[in-house]
């Protein structure tokens, strides 16, 4: 019979617990946009009503390589994230902010 998973940790030692969740951390640190998803406890359905579109989109959105920055951020946003893209350097990161979200009501409101 197969045991709860908090009784096989709890038998662990502490060494190889520490090793087991610094993996966990890394597989989750990095997925592609499917396994973020299911992560997320989402389905293909849920994600496309959240974004007002068929499910078949967003199987192929899950599928493509490259994409527009807006519909990454749009895609996150319906996943109940926000979108940052880190440029990362051998002396430092930098967060990318030209990529902000634009608000088309605010613009038209702004005096010419």
């Amino acid at each position: 019979m197969a045991k709860p998973f908090h009784e096989l940790k709890s038998k662990m030692k502490p060494e190889r617990r520490k090793a087991a969740e610094e993996r966990a951390r890394r597989i989750l640190a990095e997925m592609p946009l499917q396994e973020l998803r299911r992560a997320r406890s989402l389905t293909q359905e849920t994600l496309a009503k959240n974004l007002s579109v068929r499910q078949a989109a967003v199987s192929k959105l899950e599928s493509r390589t490259d994409m527009y920055i807006s519909t990454l951020r749009n895609m996150i946003k319906a996943m109940g994230g926000d979108l940052e893209i880190i440029a990362k350097f051998p002396d430092g990161d930098v967060k990318i902010n030209q990529f902000k979200e634009i608000n088309p009501d605010e613009d038209s409101a702004k005096p010419a």
